[in-house]
């Protein structure tokens, strides 16, 4: 990722990912009550995914573009 928007971007996206991937992950694991998803395992599979796409977006976005000569 060259442009500084794309960067910018892709961090925000993965932060916003990261974070319903760790929600998914805790009601998967039946930490977070109140939903159909508590308690299901699917969901904290499904949320694991999630997280590890994105810290993939997020370190992307705060990585430095290789400089050009």
């Amino acid at each position: 990722m060259s442009s500084r928007p794309l960067r910018i971007a892709a961090a925000v996206l993965g932060v916003l990912v990261l974070l319903t991937g760790l929600v998914w992950v805790g009601q998967g694991l039946n930490y977070i009550p109140g939903s159909f998803m508590t308690g299901n395992k699917t969901w904290f599979w499904i949320g694991l995914v999630a997280v590890l796409v994105g810290l993939g977006l997020l370190i992307g976005g705060l990585r430095r573009p290789p400089r050009s000569r």
